[in-house]
């Protein structure tokens, strides 16, 4: 047949789109799949552990709600719920899990006490910084290996952002050695934590939206957020006297998304596809809004007359160094898939570090303005 005739033909419906695609082969029997929509809506609750409307993380979350509305014109709707509106910021998991809401956002290390190995996935002390998680996550294996853990409580989860390195944290006193730590109840999450504790300190897991309260009251002596921009907005300046650099225990927290395993399969592919594209914008605007805001807050807090902004005494960090390695490597070897985990980390670090060191530390130390 012509060319002319046939997509006349086309045109004029006595040759059907479906055999025009079988003419094409598999490929576009395949691209036929995918392009089928259904008139089906589909609405959505996410539940946060961010407080309602929280900068970066809380935009980040209806971020993904706008795009995935506009995207499918309006059939995959998702109404966000801060921490608290709709069940307790720390219980999204769960809800999830059981179906209560169809979608979560979070940090995998909130749910250390059901699922040991989760906490990798938001990173751990001395590890990698965001673009190495991002990295090891979508290009070294680590989403595959997420994706299996998750499964098993009927999850599904996707990257949500990340923090970049943090800030080492709040105090109202001086802390110049590791034995500033003993005694010491302070706000970290993760095996950050653990490190704490085997430092003689005891963590404490509190949500974004309790930490003021309970620095304030004294339920906490120190408190460990994000970084100049969020700890800014959350007015820790206000009652801390001093502000302590690097974030050692967080070198680039990775954030998530985690939908019903039930729901996300009830979808048709390309809304699965759509709130995955969204999701990955999500991932770059997190990171990309705390690298713009962190230097201009950072001015900010060196305003503050009665705030001393502190690097960690190299001792210190040494010394947390050392309890980290020995927490981490215990950590791993409680579970079987967190040590499966851990070796794939560890494996993705023996290709990245090397190069990082050559190109990111070399640029950083001797060129950077």
């Amino acid at each position: 047949m012509k060319r002319s005739t046939f997509f006349k033909s086309l045109a004029a419906g006595t040759i059907s789109l479906p055999i025009f695609l079988r003419l094409l082969g598999g490929r576009g029997h395949a691209q036929h799949r995918a392009s089928t929509v259904s008139g089906e809506q589909y609405n959505w609750k996410m539940v946060t552990t961010w407080p309602p409307g929280f900068p970066v993380l809380g935009e980040g979350c209806q971020l993904v709600a706008d795009l995935c509305r506009k995207m499918s014109g309006g059939r995959l709707n998702i109404t966000v719920y801060g921490g608290g509106e709709l069940v307790p910021a720390l219980e999204a998991f769960d809800a999830v899990r059981q179906g209560a809401a169809e979608v979560g956002s979070g940090a995998a290390y909130y749910w250390a006490g059901k699922v040991p190995a989760a906490q990798f996935f938001a990173g751990f002390p001395f590890g990698f910084n965001a673009q190495q998680m991002n990295g090891w996550l979508l290009s070294g294996g680590g989403m595959e290996l997420w994706r299996e853990l998750y499964a098993a409580h009927n999850l599904v989860p996707f990257v949500g952002g990340n923090t970049g390195v943090q800030m080492g944290g709040w105090f109202n006193r001086a802390i110049n050695t590791a034995e500033d730590f003993k005694g010491l109840k302070m706000r970290m999450p993760g095996l950050g934590g653990r490190v704490l504790e085997r430092l003689g300190g005891t963590p404490v897991l509190l949500p974004g939206g309790e930490l003021y309260t309970g620095l304030e009251r004294g339920i906490i002596d120190a408190a460990e957020w994000v970084g100049p921009y969020h700890d800014y907005v959350m007015g820790f300046h206000e009652i801390a006297k001093y502000y302590y650099y690097p974030g050692w225990h967080e070198p680039g927290t990775a954030f998530e998304y985690f939908v019903n395993k039930e729901k996300y399969e009830a979808l048709p592919e390309d809304l699965q596809e759509i709130f995955h594209a969204a999701t990955h914008v999500s991932n770059l605007y997190i990171i990309s809004v705390f690298e713009a805001r962190n230097g201009e807050y950072l001015n900010k807090l060196r305003a503050v007359d009665t705030l001393q902004i502190l690097p960690f005494p190299p001792e210190l960090l040494a010394e947390a160094r050392k309890a980290s390695a020995a927490v981490v490597a215990e950590y791993a070897a409680s579970d079987p898939f967190a040590a499966r985990v851990y070796a794939s980390i560890q494996e993705f670090q023996r290709t990245v570090v090397p190069w990082s060191q050559m190109a990111e530390k070399t640029y950083y130390n001797d060129l950077m303005i």
